[in-house]
This record gives C-alpha cells, structure tokens and sequence, in this order.
C-alpha cells in the first residue's frame, strides 16, 4: 500500500479522498491555486504545494507543475479526482513516466472512452446498443446538416470530449442548427479543447440511467448496480438516486452485463461509470463512459456498503477484488442532492463569502462538502458547494428524509438552490417516482425565494438585535441598545426585507417579548441562543398593557401556541460582514434583513432624469465572447444580443424590449465584472 498519495484537486471531492486516506494510515498532500491556499481541502492535508495562479489552466490542469509536487511532496501516487486531469490519458501516461502511479484506469482505456464518438463506436462493437446518430470523421457544417436531416429533429449536438452538459446543444428544427453549431463547438474549445461533435437523436421524456463498474488488473470486472441521474438542469445532474424506480431486477441485470462488456472491451481497470438512456418503452441506448470517479458516487456506497475511493486505492496498488458478481447486495435506497451557489429560477451562478454554512445531521445523512463558514466561492471554479446524501431503508423513506434534511440545511451569505431541491422533493411526482431529464421544463417549479417574510421571522430577528449577547461579531455598534438599556416601554423598530419596510415594536415583558408586527402579535421567550442561532418559545399573550402604554390602532392579532405544548421555533443567523446585514435561515428559507438606510439629495437625482436608455448587466464576472449586434442597430424583444462565458459555461444576455443599440461599452473578448453594463438600449417606446 502507498505511504503518500498527492490528490491532484480541490473541493468536496479532494476532502472525501483526504478521509479515505486517513482511514487507509497514508499521508495525504495536496496542491493548490492562490486563491485556495486557506481551503478545506489545504487545511487538512499533511502538507501542499501552490502550483499556479486561479485559472484552472494555470494550476489544476498543470500536469507538470502536479507531478513536479508529488516528487517535491514524496509521494507515491496521484489521485485526481473527478474534473480537471482525471480523464486525460497523457496525464496517466506522464505520472508512469515519472514513477507514479495513477490511481485511476489505464491511459489506453482513458482514449478508449475518453472520446464520446469513440466510445460509442467501442460499445457497438460490444454488442450494447447506441442512439441513432451520427459519429463520422467528416466535421463540417454541411455534412453535419445533412446527417441532421438523416437522424431527424429533435436532436442533440454533442462534443465528443464533453461532459457536464458543456458543449451540448438540443435543435429542434434545421433553421436551429448552425447556430446551435457554433455555440456548442466554442463551448467545447473552451471547457476541453476539442471541438469535435456528434449527433444523436433526442429520446423524448427519458431517464438517464447509470452504472457503476469496478474492475481490477487481474480480470474481474462487476457492477454494484444502478444510478438515475434524470433530475437536472442545463444538462447538469442536481439529484441521484440509486436504485433507479424504473428498472426490474431483470432489466438491471441486462444493463449492468452490457455496462461490463462495455468495460471489458476498453480494458477498464478501477472505478468507472457506463452511461445510459433509457426510454419510455424501457428500452436503453449507451451514451458514454466515465473514465473515472462520479460526483454522486456516495449513493451508491450506502447501497452497495462498499467505500469506492479506498477500492480505487486499492486496485491502484495491485489488490485484487475480494467478491464476485454474486457477492454484491444492493440493500436501501439513497438520494443525492447537490447543493450550488447559484440562482434557483434563472441558475446564474452565485458568488460570495459563506457566512453561515450549517449542514443538517442525524441517522442515515451524509454531507460531503470543501467549504465551512467563512469560506469564498469564487467565480473560478464549479459553484458546487456540497452533497447532501441521505439513505433510508425504502424509497419513500429517503424521500421522507430528504425533505428533512433540506429544510434543516442552513447556508446563508450567498444565494443557493435549495429552495429548487425543497421543490424537487417536495412534488408528487417526484415522491412517485415519475422522473425523467425534462422533469424540471414539464413541472414548472416553484424555485423563487419566499414572496412575504414571516411575523415569527421579523420578531427574532428583533430580539436577536436587542440582544447584548448578538454583539459578539457583529461588524459595527448595535442601533438599538442604547433603547434595549434605556427604555422600560415599547421600543420602535423598522427592518427592510425583499425591499419591504416593516415597523415593529418590541416591549420586554417579566418572561419575555412581546413583538408586534403590523398587526401581528407575539408573546415570545428565548429559550436558547448562541452565536450564530436563537430558539424562541411562543406563549400565551401577556396581560394587556394600560392605554397610556398602547397608542390606539387597529387590534392586534395575538398569535398563540397550540394548546399547552411549548411551540419552539429555531433560527440560524449571521451577519454580512460587507454590508451588515442580518441573515437568517428558518425552515429551508433564507432571508437578509436590513435597517433603512436614509434618504440623501444624491440617491434622490440619480433615480430619475431624462434619459430613457437603459443598460444590460453582466449577471456575474465573466468573459465577453460574443457581441451579436452593432451600434445603432434596431433590435426586438428577445433578441439575443451578446454571450457571456462564466463558470465554464455561456449565457445569452437578450434584448428585455423593442428598441436600437445605443452603445457597447466593451469589446468581443474583454473581461467584464459582475453588474458590468454590456449593451445599452434605448426602447423603442419610453414608457
């Protein structure tokens, strides 16, 4: 066994291997980018080595600076994780010529797979059936178009190189295709370097369905059953389960021997995924094959009870697999749900400081994550800011657990998608087990924040400001304390929620607060509180105060607790250390609560005037590469405008209204940082 492994990654993933490490007695070393030299994954490794500045190209994609740091750092071998060089055959072969040993497939079965095209062609001749299509050498505009018109539309343009949903396109008609085309062959250039693309017809309302193989170098090769991966977004998986609700014993047999010939056939040695679609009808077609370990990978260890990194270590370092195809039990259910940093409606991802991250615990629940409390999450890499993991014994009792976990998962300073995964889980149709790639466009969900901020939530966040012991932390001088020590009456307060004053008053009571909100009423004690959370118990109203303490208004709605059981409500809070706001995080909900700030003569002028143009923002930092319009060109709504490229990924900035291109503050190719104007309009009608 090695004495040293240098994990070639960052994030959750280069934190999970460090734990297999330490549960195996071998020294974990890492590298990092400048931006990462504080990250978890740093942190907790034995020791690790800078090897470049942010861009991925100029670090975690440098397979020379990586293998000059595990020579550096004495290591034995490299585990690259999943991203980055983990499916790059030259990076396999460059670690045996450095006398290290990759942990992870042979390079000859890296170019097997590595290329969708050919490993379609590899699985045909394996006998597993493939999507109609096109996989041809002949790259060109026109012949592409004609195969199009062959396979027939819909279909899905895809680089061969790709993964990830990056560049892939969907066409619904041939007036579609070339520019589809061209979107999908600069995404690949830029996410692989490879702009090569294949064709294959779309499979309506499909599930997509994996298998996770394991393979040793002595020749045993089995699959430890099935992943359904049909809940996502861009393409990109956002929910996992395993067992897949589709499949009978039967069909899971029959898919998981294809999966293994597949394997075979490219001379597969360690963990590795084979991709599938699966139809309606149930019939399947092979899509691909990941030459490595999966981000959703944790379920299938809790239904499997077998630990997939310290295997990979294992076979890497010669071990044969103790167990045969009739050894493997498949016993529960597990689901995966991957928490991002990213806009939940539109999916723009997010960027910012954590200044709460406070994952959920308990029996059967798992959370695989490379960031704690006070960590960034930059525009440079993957938003992904965790994997909640949760297993019960039936899929309904996952599901069941799930939603729990999701409402006791408090992440607070940026924006995430978890009020997306609350609805995902939350839907019948889900619960039913009814999923497939589409689920998302067919449903519609329900994803945007809450539209009103609860009396409850407002009344702790009064208290929480009243509180002496909230000064810890907080960046600038409580507004209210000289009031919580100087007044025996009703304290006025006013808080600004989703753009929305609210007045309060806050009046001490011999137990207590009583809170009024508009016309709401709560007689509130705090039964619990801490640094970053606050527990309060809601009681029977109070004696009502003389008229001289209550000015005349409209009565007061007192809400009261259900019988004599105590109605506890806990909140988790944290301040924005850049504007000193209060977040609080309740029932799967975030919110950001602020005091008002006065109005001056200079915000006054800038919110009017004469001009009528109107400016399109950059939703996050990225790079402009494309602009689709001219100054002084006439353009509709809808119209696409420009294209942005953030996070590996392109976003169409459209025309919102009629109007004509007024002026382009930036070139094709410039960098733009967030909120940056990229064009200004100025509409066609004024009002």
């Amino acid at each position: 066994m090695f004495k040293r492994i240098l994990i070639a990654n960052r994030g959750e993933i280069a934190v999970r291997i460090i734990r297999a490490c330490r549960e195996l007695a071998i020294s974990p070393v890492a590298v990092f980018s400048e931006p990462d030299a504080a990250a978890l994954h740093v942190r907790l490794a034995d020791a690790a080595l800078c090897v470049g500045p942010a861009p991925a190209a100029q670090s975690y994609l440098r397979a020379d600076a990586i293998i000059a740091a595990a020579h550096a750092l004495d290591a034995q071998a490299i585990h690259p994780g999943y991203g980055f060089l983990s499916e790059n055959a030259a990076f396999a072969r460059a670690c045996q010529a450095a006398d290290l040993v990759f942990i992870g497939p042979p390079p000859e079965a890296i170019d097997a797979m590595g290329g969708k095209i050919g490993a379609r062609q590899l699985a045909q001749a394996a006998g597993v059936p493939v999507v109609p299509g096109y996989d041809g050498p002949d790259q060109s505009d026109a012949r592409l178009l004609a195969e199009a018109e062959r396979v027939g539309y819909p279909l899905l343009i895809k680089a061969s190189a790709g993964g990830g949903g990056k560049g892939m396109r969907a066409v619904l008609a041939p007036a579609e295709f070339l520019d589809a085309l061209a979107g999908a062959r600069r995404e690949a250039r830029a996410a692989f370097g490879d702009d090569i693309m294949l064709l294959e017809r779309r499979i309506l309302r499909p599930r997509h369905v994996e298998i996770q193989i394991l393979a040793d170098s002595h020749g045993t090769t089995i699959h430890l059953g099935e992943r359904e991966c049909s809940i996502q977004r861009r393409h990109q998986k956002i929910l996992e389960e395993s067992p897949s609700p589709a499949l009978s014993p039967e069909l899971r047999a029959e898919m998981g021997a294809a999966a293994v010939r597949a394997a075979q056939a490219a001379g597969y040695v360690s963990a590795g995924t084979v991709e599938f679609v699966l139809d309606p009808a149930g019939q399947y077609f092979f899509l691909e094959m990941n030459t490595r370990l999966q981000v959703e990978h944790p379920v299938t260890e809790l239904v499997a009870g077998l630990d997939l990194v310290r295997w990979q270590i294992a076979i890497a370092a010669g071990a044969r697999l103790p167990f045969t195809q009739a050894d493997v039990s498949l016993r529960g259910h597990a689901i995966e749900a991957r928490l991002y940093a990213e806009d939940p409606v539109t999916f723009l991802p997010a960027i910012g400081r954590l200044a709460l991250f406070d994952p959920p615990h308990g029996p059967g629940v798992r959370v695989d994550s490379g960031l704690v409390t006070g960590d960034e999450v930059t525009v440079h890499y993957d938003p992904m800011l965790a994997k909640l993991i949760v297993y019960a014994e039936t899929r309904a009792a996952a599901v069941e657990r799930l939603r729990r976990a999701l409402d006791d998962f408090a992440v607070l300073g940026l924006t995430t998608n978890l009020p997306l995964l609350r609805a995902i889980a939350a839907h019948p149709a889900y619960a039913a087990g009814d999923t497939h790639t589409g689920f998302l466009l067919d449903h519609q969900l329900d994803a945007a924040p809450p539209s009103s901020t609860p009396p409850e939530l407002l009344a702790a966040a009064a208290i929480w400001q009243l509180s002496p012991d909230s000064m810890r932390g907080v960046p600038s001088s409580n507004p209210f304390e000289a009031l919580w020590r100087q007044s025996g009456g009703a304290i006025p307060l006013r808080l600004v929620s989703r753009e929305e004053t609210h007045r309060l008053t806050a009046r001490p009571t011999p137990d207590g607060w009583l809170i009024t909100v508009a016309n709401h009423e709560l007689h509130l004690r705090v039964v619990a509180t801490g640094p970053t959370e606050l527990t309060l118990e809601l009681l029977p109203a109070p004696p009502a105060p003389s008229t001289a303490q209550r000015p005349p208004s409209q009565p007061a709605t007192v809400h009261r607790p259900p019988s004599t059981v105590p109605a506890l409500m806990r909140f988790r809070l944290a301040h924005d250390s850049a504007t000193g706001d209060l977040l609080v995080a309740w029932r799967g909900a975030a919110y950001r609560l602020a005091r008002p700030a006065p109005l001056s003569a200079d915000s006054a002028t800038r919110t009017g005037g004469a001009d009528a143009a109107a400016s399109l923002a950059a939703p996050m930092p990225g790079t402009l590469v494309r602009l689709l319009v001219r100054e002084g060109e006439a353009v509709r709504a809808g119209q696409p405008l420009a294209v942005l490229e953030a996070m590996k990924m392109e976003h169409t900035v459209l025309a919102p209204y009629n109007g004509s291109v007024r002026r382009l503050p930036f070139a094709q190719g410039a960098s733009v940082s967030g909120g940056a104007a990229l064009v200004e309009l100025t509409p066609d009608d004024p009002a």
